[in-house]
């Protein structure tokens, strides 16, 4: 159903597929039964690694998935990493102060759950519940020396969109006076990837999800964040992924992690369906 792409381009607007897409399916995953692979986020280590969704073909529960990569392009699948008792999706990995860290999509838990790094990228373990409830794809980005999360509470219905803001990662973890910032709209409530920082504010994306869920990705520009404001506006360039004519995404695209290249260029893993 779904499969991971990467895209290159002169701005995390502007991506477009430069190589033959997918670069990882489910047919590469050589450990468990696959049904699909999803939610990619990358860690631009050398070697490159990226962590996403394997929704596994003989249980109704996704884990998460390890490949790697010596340019970024060419990828291979490594192992599961990840699993709990409950279903496990987007891997939102980052690095701060040495450590590594991961904040994946844990309904089954009640709770928005921090996992962290014993030997990456292989072991992990979790080390806090950040906020109790259900929670979508939790997006983290710190910014003007605070942590920011942005979660869907509308978990099967796309449609809210909270923020929470914290000095430390393991909180205590406050809403924002302005949340939801995003109220019954499935255009753009639900996180679609890594929040990006860009000529100091922060780019958020988002799934277009009419009319079905993962149509395409949105971008919304944040030209105000503080505790007690905040504001967005859509880019013009809006939406930044569609699906494609035929072929691997051609019913579907929901999710964009976009990384800066030392000569300036974007690089990005995203994902697409064609059923």
């Amino acid at each position: 159903m779904w499969s991971i792409g990467i895209y290159t381009g002169p701005s995390p607007y502007d991506l477009s597929a430069q190589i033959s897409n997918p670069v990882l399916t489910h047919v590469d995953v050589t450990d468990v039964p696959a049904k699909f692979v999803a939610d990619p986020f990358m860690i631009p280590v050398n070697p490159w690694f990226m962590f996403f969704e394997v929704m596994r073909g003989d249980s109704p529960i996704g884990e998460i998935g390890l490949a790697s990569s010596e340019d970024g392009i060419e990828w291979k699948y490594e192992q599961i990493v990840l699993r709990e008792d409950f279903h496990l999706s987007y891997p939102y990995v980052f690095e701060w102060q040495n450590s590594y860290y991961m904040i994946p999509e844990t309904l089954g838990a009640n709770a928005v759950c921090l996992y962290e790094a014993e030997e990456f990228p292989r072991r992990w373990s979790r080390k806090a519940r950040l906020i109790e409830g259900h929670c979508a794809d939790p997006s983290i980005v710190r910014f003007n020396d605070l942590w920011w999360l942005f979660v869907c509470s509308t978990p099967h219905q796309h449609d809210t969109l909270r923020l929470y803001f914290a000095e430390e990662i393991t909180g205590p973890w406050r809403e924002h006076p302005q949340s939801p910032i995003v109220r019954g709209d499935t255009r753009r409530a639900r996180p679609a990837g890594r929040v990006v920082i860009k000529d100091n504010y922060l780019i958020r994306f988002a799934q277009d999800c009419v009319p079905r869920y993962g149509s395409r990705v949105r971008a919304f520009d944040i030209r105000e964040l503080t505790t007690t404001r905040y504001a967005e506006v859509e880019n013009a360039a809006s939406p930044v992924l569609q699906p494609g004519n035929s072929g691997w995404n051609a019913l579907g695209m929901h999710h964009v992690d976009a990384q800066q290249q030392p000569g300036g260029a974007w690089l990005a893993c995203v994902d697409g369906t064609n059923e």
